[in-house]
């Protein structure tokens, strides 16, 4: 983890030893970092920032102000391999700057850590003890006592409340947990020389590559305790710091190291390169402070990339809990910007619009509430102290989820654990707890725990066996009275170290098990990942230099192969950016070492391999358990019970006399030259990685070099990784407004870059042939796939609005500003004439009757929103109108008119804000804009549930039927989401409106009339239907007549519609479209079947088998998608090139057709005549050739011939046989009912003798054909099987 260097750099357990304090001969110095952060505060507010500059802030207690604190001393100087950073260091050992306490005050040590990311990603950990030193310089008492004249002047006679500046968030998270009395604030509000102690912070740090967070803190303590002690150390603390720094190694992969602190030998372990990483913070904390329903939810939020704050008074919890969930992400890693602790100067940092993970420490008193975010979208709100999490709105659940939470539970229970969280275990609650106990001890009258049983209690707190006995005992009556002590103090001492070496073990087992449990997970999820992985690059720098065009991970049939209940979780996370690095290092692992992480994830899976675990659960959801529990544990346990390898003990150094004396309650000034370097001749662990070290040195000059070559590594840190990578942690040494301005401007990059690769992605998934020449696999994006990039792009979207806000109101910084939008618009409507009008005036047809025309407005779309009640939160109402805008192609369009709105971008936006920089700006709104060329039901396919209004006009052909009609005509719609039930249209008027839930894609409208009247007799065009809130608009062309004695004597049809696509000015759209839908059978060939005039356009016998075997082959390529891409399966039964148009030119052809005393033979004739001579057999009695089979078959076929003959809807000839070919789809007739028909006598008087329908080849391959549907099953549209009864 920690940097490479030359010679023993790798090896040493700790780097630094840093003292921050108190500069005496500086004084006191208000916080500068402090001062900057008010004028953030001030310029976040839209305040003047005057009164952030006024510097000191006499509002406050002085013993609640901050002061600036110093590193007073660090050693070494400084580390080759690891550059000291004095300002951070600074900042985050005492992230408050230095506080201040009387002799009244609660001064407890206390012990917090936190780590630094550097540019290239490697980690340094810093574990920090403060404890309170007495002040002994009479300069800055008096300072203090003058502050606190000054305080009391400005506050005479009133008592000092806590201030509401926001610089309170810095007050201390160490001392304010039991301030609650007011005694207490008397106490707090004064200070005298005279009378009290002044006491001042100060912190001892150790700075180390690995995160041994217990072996650093029992260091510490030890340390503090040699100077708090009334006996002077063994030897001068130097001795020890010395030992450390110098003389102690880092433990080798899979070894135990004891090394001695000041009074007791300490204990560390390493994990094997083939075991899980090294995790030394305590999950049994994070798991009582959380409970595991919450880590789960959070954990999930984490691997999705959202946004994470955690909120807690406490520095160490925000890093337990940080550094605790991160490990579990297990072969994954945290991508992004991750700062456990924040500090208070950088809380401008929030306002990122990247993903990130961060910690910021909670103001006593202060609930979430009063704590304003500048975006919170997409944010995962997780107060830590209250056991309380918030969470995004809609997102996916981890799979198997409750079951993954049983098994931790389980885990969680052998060790005694509630799963549900125990906020009640905390150390601060203990506290409060036992204070408690004491006070009901005091209070005899109520009758409470008298003397003994409180003895017993105190005795028996944490120890489980003693428990049961006292249950045992009271249950036989037996007292148990107070213990003596176990003998002298060394017998104590030497109990209560075994019981903390018991203590440390149980944690260690703990963590490696729940660990493992979560590891164990993502082996089974992602046990066949190699499968998928593309390895299309001959060498590393080819790969690099093409990483962005490439596609490394075939995520479509990743999808594919996974279980129904993954899908909506897997198919966010492969689209995370800790995803895709893991799949990077899975390829680049070609050409280098393998990613350490990466390399302990694959012998996993191979030997899950071995065992075969994963075969029998291909594609099943069944969960399974860790096996390996037991085996982790022991391996550590092993290396904690025998020691590997033992440190020098410390030792006395060459020091000058009188140096390193020994004064109680003060750290020494240490003496710096002993410390500035260590031993020369120390070599014995230096050369242990030599080998290794020269290797990385040598790959690390060949990335150099290639670097120099052609700055390939460098466009891949830039472009192949996402932008967070670069910021994964601020800058915390240089906090100049000109380093912010500079860090937006990343961000401004970075959201266009992400803009323009998310528009990209969708449309390559979108379109057809260029996907799959890119190697994108199959042509069709799953619908899942696409929700998962447009709520991706609906993240993206929060997140540019809410970068560089002014001041935040509401949760969705876009729906806000389109609130606002909408308010002035509205203001001037009242003023002006009518809002923006796009598009034609009239949509014309040949006919002369049109569909009126749809106003398209921005805040027209808005309503459409507000008017949908399904929708609850103002998140909610801005994916919607994403989604809408983007389904009507307007998105782009309307962005831009929010936009031109320049005033108000302005009152709401800072200067920095992404969209205030112009030029970024426009090429945001092309990128959008290129989504035009591409179809979305993104809107229509979501909200199924909501009532929509819809227009439908019906448009006569006037030239040849009558301009009016007596009958009372009527429609019906149906969609793929259900349909409207029959509605009467007002003679004359041909055109409705009506409301309706959510219909989706239109599929089939049904038309007809009553027949009553003179002119009764109709010849429809086509019925035009919109949908009011998306505009899409179906055309269900028809060309017939309904009337009785006329065409095949029709009253009713069924329609099929197709979308017509409006008419843009784009050239782009017109070159470059989503394939259209297929359409109902045009006028031109319905016409031409039956009439004369149509002859000379009929298929021949070659076009009408294909279209037969296209028609069957759509309708098995529809079963084989999964099921909720389907589409509709009515238009490739009845479309324009449908099975049913399909068969009717097979039975078409050479039909003799011609008119029979001027009246029309249709195929439905020769049907019905067949089935009276099958029914006239049958009376007859069985002829000889008939068997059985064939007899039985006949009477089916009758009676379905018959059930749709007496069926009451007035449907003409063609609609019969449509039906009849729908039903015998349906029940997988056809192919039996076909053979009837060819052996029917009849055929020979009513075909010629080159028709298909006698040539039995023809007639055999038509059977064969049909019988590849057998095995699906179809499930026909209402509108088809209505009325007949089987």
């Amino acid at each position: 983890m920690s940097a490479t260097g030359s010679g023993m750099a790798p090896c040493r357990f700790a780097h630094y030893f840093v003292i921050c304090g108190i500069d005496t001969e500086t004084g006191l110095e208000p916080d500068e970092l402090a001062a900057l952060y008010q004028w953030l505060e001030a310029d976040r507010h839209g305040r003047s920032q005057d009164a952030a500059n006024a510097g000191e802030n006499f509002e406050q207690s002085p013993l609640r102000r901050t002061f600036k604190s110093k590193v007073l001393a660090h050693f070494p100087e400084t580390v080759e391999w690891n550059p000291f950073d004095q300002d951070a260091v600074n900042m985050l050992c005492m992230p408050k700057g230095l506080s201040f306490r009387t002799q009244v005050d609660n001064r407890e040590p206390q012990f917090h850590s936190y780590l630094i990311t550097r540019e290239d990603g490697s980690r340094t950990y810093g574990f920090v003890l403060t404890f309170y030193e007495e002040v002994t310089s009479k300069q800055i008492c008096t300072a203090m006592q003058t502050l606190y004249q000054m305080h009391h002047a400005e506050h005479s006679g009133s008592v000092c409340a806590s201030s509401s500046c926001s610089m309170d968030s810095l007050a201390s998270s160490m001392d304010e947990g039991d301030a609650t009395s007011l005694n207490k604030l008397h106490c707090c509000s004064s200070y005298d020389m005279s009378r009290d102690t002044l006491y001042v912070s100060k912190a001892l740090c150790l700075i180390t590559p690995l995160p041994f967070m217990q072996a650093c803190r029992k260091f510490l303590t030890q340390l503090h305790r040699a100077v708090s002690s009334q006996q002077p150390p063994p030897l001068p603390l130097e001795s020890y710091i010395h030992n450390i720094l110098y003389e102690v190694p880092l433990p080798a992969p899979g070894r135990s190291l004891k090394f001695h602190g000041v009074y007791e030998p300490i204990v560390c372990q390493r994990p094997s390169p083939s075991e899980l990483p090294l995790a030394d913070y305590s999950l049994k904390q994070v798991f009582e402070l959380l409970g595991v329903e919450n880590l789960v939810q959070v954990f999930t939020c984490i691997l999705l990339e959202m946004q994470i704050l955690l909120y807690s008074q406490d520095y160490q919890r925000l890093m337990t809990v940080a550094e605790g969930i991160t490990t579990l992400l297990f072969p994954f890693q945290w991508q992004h910007v991750y700062v456990p602790i924040l500090p208070a100067s950088l809380l401008h940092f929030l306002d990122a619009p990247v993903p990130y993970l961060m910690g910021l420490q909670s103001k006593e008193g202060t609930d979430r509430s009063k704590l304003e975010l500048p975006q919170e979208a997409n944010l995962c709100f997780v107060d830590i102290d209250n056991h309380f999490i918030e969470l995004p709105e809609d997102f996916p659940q981890f799979p198997n989820k409750l079951e993954f939470i049983q098994e931790i539970s389980a885990v969680l229970l052998q060790f005694g654990i509630p799963p549900e969280g125990s906020l009640h275990c905390s150390e601060s609650a203990t506290q409060l707890k036992s204070l408690a106990l004491h006070d009901l001890v005091n209070d005899k009258k109520n009758g409470n725990l008298p003397g003994d049983a409180l003895a017993v209690f105190e005795l028996l707190q944490g120890n489980a066996t003693l428990e049961r006995l006292q249950a045992l005992a009271k249950r036989t009556g037996v007292t148990v009275g107070r213990m003596p002590a176990l003998g002298g103090s060394t017998v104590k001492e030497k109990d209560s170290r075994l019981q903390c070496e018991e203590e440390e073990l149980r944690e260690a087992t703990l963590n490696v098990q729940v660990r493992e449990v979560f590891a164990n997970r993502f082996s089974h999820m992602f046990a066949d990942y190699e499968a998928f992985v593309i390895q299309s690059a001959m060498d590393l720098e080819s790969w690099l230099t093409n990483r962005e065009q490439m596609h490394n991970f075939d995520k479509a049939s990743f999808l594919s192969d996974q279980p129904e209940p993954y899908l909506p979780f897997l198919s966010h996370f492969i689209e995370t950016q800790m995803f895709a690095t893991f799949i990077d290092n899975k390829i680049m692992s070609q050409w280098e070492d393998k990613e350490p992480l990466l390399r302990v994830f694959d012998s996993r899976i191979e030997k899950m391999r071995l065992y075969n675990v994963r075969i029998p659960n291909l594609r099943s959801s069944n969960y399974q358990k860790s096996t390996i529990l037991k085996e982790s544990a022991q391996s550590i346990e092993q290396r904690l019970m025998k020691i590997d390898h033992t440190a020098i003990h410390p030792h006395l150094l060459d020091m000058k006399i009188g140096q390193g004396k020994y004064e109680q309650g003060f750290f020494p000034k240490l003496q710096a030259d002993v410390l500035a370097a260590g031993p020369t001749n120390n070599n014995r662990w230096a050369s242990r990685t030599g080998t290794a070290q020269r290797r990385k040195d040598r790959l690390r000059q060949h990335s150099e070099h290639l670097g120099l070559d052609n700055d390939l590594r460098e466009k891949y840190m830039q472009e192949a990784r996402s932008l967070g990578k670069n910021l994964r942690q601020p800058k915390l040494s240089d906090l100049s407004p000109a380093v912010i301005a500079q860090t937006n401007w990343k961000f401004v990059e970075g959201l266009l870059k992400e803009c323009r690769m998310k528009t990209k992605r969708m449309l390559v998934e979108k379109m057809g042939h260029e996907a799959v020449e890119l190697g994108h696999g199959e042509a069709n994006i799953t619908g899942l796939e696409e929700n998962t990039l447009i709520a991706s792009l609906c993240d993206l979207m929060e997140r540019i609005w809410s970068h560089g806000l002014q001041v935040k109101q509401g949760k969705s910084a876009l729906w806000s500003h389109l609130l606002q939008y909408q308010e002035r618009e509205e203001k001037l409507e009242q003023t002006a004439v009518s809002p923006v009008l796009l598009g034609p005036e009239r949509r014309k047809s040949e006919t002369g009757l049109t569909m009126p025309f749809l106003r398209v407005s921005l805040i027209q779309d808005m309503r459409h929103i507000q008017n949908v009640s399904e929708i609850k939160t103002d998140v909610g109402r801005a994916r919607g109108w994403i989604r809408l805008s983007l389904e009507k192609k307007l998105l782009s369009q309307h962005l831009k008119q929010l936009l031109s709105n320049q005033a108000l971008t302005k009152k709401l936006y800072k200067r920095y804000a992404f969209l205030r920089c112009e030029e970024e700006k426009e090429q945001f709104l092309y990128h959008l804009l290129t989504l035009n060329t591409v179809d979305y039901f993104c809107f229509t396919s979501v909200f199924t549930t909501i009532m929509i209004p819809y227009r439908a006009v019906i448009i006569p052909i006037k030239k040849l039927s009558n301009a009016i009609t007596t009958s009372n005509p009527w429609v019906s719609v149906s969609g793929e989401l259900g349909d409207s039930g029959v509605m009467q249209i007002p003679k004359n008027v041909l055109e409705i409106t009506f409301d309706c839930q959510n219909l989706g894609k239109l599929t089939t409208a049904q038309i007809g009339h009553d027949n009553s009247g003179l002119l009764a007799k109709w010849l429809v065009d086509c019925v035009m239907v919109r949908n009011e809130i998306t505009g899409h608009t179906y055309k269900f062309p028809c060309g017939r007549w309904l009337g009785k004695g006329v065409d095949d004597g029709s009253l009713e049809r069924i329609l099929i519609g197709e979308l017509l696509i409006p008419c843009a000015d784009e050239d782009v759209s017109k070159q470059c479209r989503t394939p259209p839908l297929q359409r109902s059978p045009t006028q031109t060939r319905r016409l031409s079947i039956t009439s004369l005039a149509g002859r000379n356009n009929k298929p021949n016998a070659g076009q009408i088998q294909e279209a037969i075997g296209e028609a069957v082959n759509n309708i098995v390529k529809h079963f084989h998608k999964p099921e909720k891409e389907r589409g509709s399966l009515t238009i490739l039964l009845c479309g324009e090139n449908g099975l049913v148009s399909a068969l009717e030119q097979f039975f078409h052809h050479g039909f003799k057709s011609s008119r029979i005393f001027q009246k029309n033979v249709f195929v439905w004739d020769f049907i019905e005549k067949a089935v009276a001579y099958f029914e006239m057999t049958d009376q007859i009695g069985d002829t000889e050739e008939e068997t059985e089979s064939f007899r039985s078959m006949c009477k089916v076929f009758c009676h379905y011939a018959n059930a749709i003959n007496v069926t009451p809807r007035n449907i003409g000839k063609d609609g019969k046989f449509q039906f009849l070919v729908c039903l015998g789809a349906r029940d997988h007739l056809l192919p039996q009912w076909i053979p009837l028909l060819v052996e029917c006598p009849l055929i020979t008087r009513m075909y010629e003798e080159y028709a298909l329908l006698r040539d039995h080849l023809t007639v055999n391959s038509l059977i064969r054909v049909l019988q590849t549907v057998h095995e699906f099953n179809i499930t026909l549209e209402s509108s088809l099987v209505k009325g007949i009864t089987l």
